[in-house]
């Protein structure tokens, strides 16, 4: 897929990777670039810079997606590619133990890396499928490939994001609908914060937005399922498919390395 000309939403469009993208679809000739985020001041001032359209959107609350989805069709056009993008990180917390984090980080989560990605395709699908051609990017994580030391709840939802974008692919392929997975490792965004390095996930290195978005334009552009941006990332999942208990040895070993602190 080329952006040229396209009607693209990004959520979590205000800040990090998706700030990135928002900027690089413009770049690349987009006709209509969404930056849609939480943070209404951010997703504007992404807008203004872009010759964009900001919306103030909670991607946890289905109805506000459709309204979205609704007007932005109304005003543009049909969504040729809406990138799934809104994303949070919190780390299990004392006393580190796999089930350390609150239910209502579990629960956020789960809405945010999963369901929301849900609400965008049944909002978009029916559109996308009429038209008979449409895109979905979906932000996972190389923790949703592998794991995140620290973040169970984080690496949980993550693989839960991985089998929708399958599921995606697998269901609607046949109706014209392409999908990509994004799963990078460490990014220098805001998420990653205090994080030396990047943690865990920084052992690779740790990549600008700017290099993700890159990443992404090749990847729609050769219309790939997974997008990694740190190349290791395909080793390393070939390598636990290969021997699985001796992959679970080795992150075992990472952490007791690295902590258990991701944040």
């Amino acid at each position: 897929m080329q952006v040229r000309d396209r009607v693209v939403v990004v959520t979590g469009g205000g800040n990090g990777i998706g700030k990135a993208l928002c900027e690089r679809f413009h770049a690349e000739g987009a006709r209509t670039v969404v930056v849609a985020d939480l943070e209404q001041d951010a997703a504007q001032g992404v807008a203004d810079s872009i010759s964009g359209v900001a919306y103030a959107l909670d991607v946890r609350d289905e109805a506000q997606i459709d309204g979205m989805v609704a007007e932005v069709e109304g005003r543009f056009g049909g969504i040729d590619l809406f990138c799934s993008n809104a994303g949070i990180i919190a780390g299990d917390g004392e006393p580190w133990h796999v089930t350390s984090a609150a239910n209502a980080t579990w629960q956020a989560m789960w809405e945010i890396h999963v369901m929301a990605h849900v609400y965008a395709a049944r909002a978009c699908l029916p559109g996308m499928m009429a038209r008979g051609e449409g895109y979905f990017l979906n932000t996972a994580s190389a923790a949703g490939l592998l794991n995140q030391i620290g973040d169970a709840a984080y690496s949980t939802t993550k693989h839960a994001a991985v089998g929708f974008a399958e599921a995606l692919a697998i269901t609607h392929g046949d109706d014209g609908i392409k999908v990509s997975c994004l799963c990078p490792q460490a990014v220098a965004t805001r998420m990653i914060g205090s994080v030396e390095n990047g943690g865990t996930a920084g052992v690779d290195g740790v990549l600008t937005a700017q290099q993700v978005a890159d990443a992404v334009i090749e990847g729609l552009a050769a219309e790939q399922f997974l997008i990694l941006p740190h190349r290791e990332v395909a080793d390393y999942r070939q390598l636990k498919t290969d021997n699985y208990d001796r992959w679970l040895g080795g992150m075992r070993k990472l952490r007791r390395k690295y902590g258990n602190p991701t944040l």
